[in-house]
């Protein structure tokens, strides 16, 4: 009972502020929505510790019929298990700690109300999604954090560059979701169903049955991963479709925060971890989201080494541990999965907000090239930053140090081709990861103030609202990994787990973790201490190095400053095609298809203008034609009749 008033909550506040904002005021409408949003954290994390310490038992909480169509069924249900459970406490206390710092960042927007009921209505759609017992279900959460993500990040509509961003959003997603979608229907077509119970009880059923594909045989599981994977492509931004996540950085910053560390991106993530005992019979869907989480994880960090946009960097951040989170995924560590999405969430989550302040206090200013000089004038700010980076860099003893390094140790231990690749791609992110970082810190805070001096007289710390958040945190940047590691990775993880996710037999990578070479489970601690250390001599001590390499490899530089040109490349191979093609049928449509019955209708119109002309009015007129028409009709008589 109490999961579902941890996800039915958020969606009454957003209601609330979206139907009657204008009626009841701004304060109210943050007022209930932030009551709502507590009260469903509360419940979140009392449904998680009540089943994984205390007495209750996973199980379904059903909430009526949702479709029936012949041998069709679908319920409305609440999944209640480890994973949906951890899910719901980390998604419902990140989003009400936002909801709180939104208080202060939009203080001064001029429609406060529906800013905040459409964060309630993320949320509530993420808490669908991550509670769903079937697969319609979990599309239904799917596509409402889309519609959501949407609204917020087009929130500033007076914005040309927030709506085309929007807009970009939903049309790079709605690509994956196709795959998403013709996979459920294959996954019906298979079991029959989509519960995720009867799916997962006859997995052994199918593990034979093939899809005729492109004139070959598959294996219908296979074709099922991919399918399922191309879904989770779109809302986790990996490569190829990973296009919409910066320019997604137009909506504000608390949006970021919400979208970008805790929800939305991390959907696939957990997609992949619901479908674990259909994905385990999958290997090769299995080594493809290796390699396309591996090959992200590379190419988001070395594009976040030369963006000079403080939301943006950490956006290309996200996009690249999102990667390792796939890695994880991809070789069957499912479990290091979902734990990186935890402590990614806080930490990531920690460094928008932060940005956020920055921001605030540079008076809307995000080029960290006209930053710097502000750490005493900002220094909670700074530590929080110090907390986010240390975490986000994996160094011991924060979150990511745990999270990051259970990635490596995994893709190391699974003794494959392309779990090695994962593993090198993970260490040399791990590097990059920790130079950008330390980039992003320095230029932003150290240094010669570069401001203009109206700026810098008003750059101030933020009000207790906006760091409040960011103290709380910090904490779960500094603790969640020392916390959870043990129970979600430790040798008792079944017990921790439960049901929420399971694996084939033959799945021993948490087991085969434990026994990798030292070198490998010191190897991305000491490269990230190297990247921190290269951060501070090019950018603290030497700041004329990065000028001259710049110069010297211009043309491996302008690639990365342009993101590997994927934007450049879409809008030739498809963008302008599609424009060009859309025109000419325009054409077709005005010319021939409105043309013709516009033809018609002219020339009726001109005929009937000149039968109009006959109409004159004269008596001896009308006799004559009359008489004109006699003859003619003799005339006809005598020669054929």
């Amino acid at each position: 009972m109490l999961l579902a008033v941890a996800v039915f909550a958020p969606l009454f506040g957003a209601l609330i502020a979206g139907l009657l904002g204008r009626a009841i005021g701004d304060r109210a409408a943050q007022a209930v929505t932030i009551l709502c949003m507590g009260l469903a954290s509360v419940c979140g994390v009392y449904s998680f510790i009540d089943l994984v310490y205390g007495d209750a038992t996973e199980g379904v909480v059903s909430l009526g019929t949702w479709l029936s169509a012949g041998d069709f069924n679908v319920a409305w249900a609440l999944r209640f298990d480890t994973l949906s459970v951890a899910m719901v406490a980390m998604v419902t206390c990140v989003a009400t700690l936002i909801h709180i710092y939104s208080v202060g960042y939009m203080s001064h927007d001029r429609a406060i109300w529906r800013f905040f009921s459409y964060l309630s209505l993320f949320t509530f759609a993420m808490l669908m999604l991550v509670t769903s017992d079937n697969l319609l279900q979990l599309f239904f959460g799917w596509e409402g954090v889309g519609l959501a993500s949407y609204l917020l990040i087009g929130f500033w509509y007076d914005r040309p560059a927030a709506c085309a961003a929007a807009m970009k959003a939903f049309v790079v997603n709605r690509i994956g979701d196709l795959g998403f979608a013709v996979g459920i229907a294959l996954v019906f077509f298979l079991f029959g169903s989509i519960e995720f119970s009867d799916i997962f009880a006859a997995i052994g059923k199918h593990q034979n049955d093939l899809y005729h594909v492109l004139g070959s045989d598959f294996r219908a599981y296979e074709v099922i991963g991919v399918l399922l994977f191309i879904g989770a492509m779109g809302k986790s931004a990996q490569l190829g479709l990973h296009v919409w996540l910066p320019d997604a950085m137009e909506g504000p910053t608390p949006v970021s925060a919400l979208i970008h560390a805790a929800t939305m991106v991390t959907a696939g993530v957990f997609l992949m971890s619901r479908m674990s005992p259909l994905l385990d019979y999958a290997p090769g869907a299995m080594g493809f989201v290796t390699f396309m989480g591996a090959s992200t994880a590379l190419f988001a960090a070395t594009v976040a080494c030369t963006q000079n946009d403080i939301k943006r960097v950490i956006a290309y951040s996200t996009c690249s541990q999102l990667g390792y989170m796939f890695v994880a995924a991809g070789v069957g560590a499912y479990q290091a999965s979902i734990f990186h999405l935890l402590t990614h969430a806080f930490f990531k989550a920690l460094l928008f907000l932060g940005a956020g302040s920055v921001i605030h206090a540079m008076s809307d200013e995000q080029d960290m090239r006209r930053m710097g000089g502000i750490w005493k004038l900002i220094p909670l700010t700074y530590g929080m930053f110090w907390i986010g980076n240390l975490a986000l860099a994996g160094i011991p003893p924060f979150a990511g140090y745990y999270s990051k390094d259970a990635i490596l140790e995994a893709a190391w231990a699974s003794h494959s081709v392309v779990g090695h690749y994962g593993f090198w791609c993970g260490l040399a992110a791990a590097f990059l990861t920790a130079f950008y970082s330390w980039r992003l810190m320095i230029m932003t805070f150290h240094g010669t103030a570069r401001a203009d001096h109206h700026t810098m007289e008003h750059v101030h710390e933020s009000p207790l609202v906006m760091t409040g958040p960011l103290m709380v945190l910090a904490c779960g940047a500094v603790l969640a990994g020392f916390v959870f590691h043990e129970q979600l990775l430790g040798a008792d993880w079944k017990a921790f787990w439960g049901d929420a996710i399971m694996v084939a037999p033959g799945n021993h990578i948490l087991h085969d973790m434990e026994e990798v070479p030292a070198l490998v489970a010191f190897a991305p601690t000491v490269l990230g201490v190297l990247g921190i250390a290269l951060a501070y001599l090019f950018y603290m001590f030497r700041p004329g190095i990065p000028v001259a390499l710049a110069a010297r490899f211009g043309g491996v530089y302008r690639f990365l400053l342009n993101k590997w040109y994927f934007d450049e490349l879409y809008d030739a191979i498809f963008v302008q095609p599609m424009a060009r093609l859309a025109r000419r049928l325009w054409r077709v449509d005005g010319e021939v298809i409105d043309g013709l019955p516009n033809g018609v209708a002219s020339l009726t119109a001109a005929g009937s203008g000149q039968i109009v002309r006959l109409q004159t009015g004269s008596i001896a007129q009308y006799a004559f034609v009359m008489l004109i028409g006699v003859v003619a009709l003799v005339s006809v008589f005598l020669i054929f009749g």
